[in-house]
């Protein structure tokens, strides 16, 4: 069995938790939860490419 490959749920996690944690330390939770999903999938997309990528060089 194969394991499955979430690196872009790991980054869009983090993203919510950094984000959640910024907009209630500046009282805009509305603006930072947004900023920290958009970044956490952006970084989340970008580590899956760059993990997909490395993997078809091994081949």
């Amino acid at each position: 069995m194969m394991k499955k490959d979430n690196t872009l749920a790991k980054g869009t996690a983090i993203g919510i938790a950094l984000g959640s944690l910024v907009g209630i330390l500046t009282g805009n939770i509305a603006l930072w939860l947004s900023l920290g999903i958009a970044i956490g999938v952006g970084t989340g997309t970008t580590l899956m490419k760059k993990k997909n990528k490395s993997k078809d060089e091994e081949l």
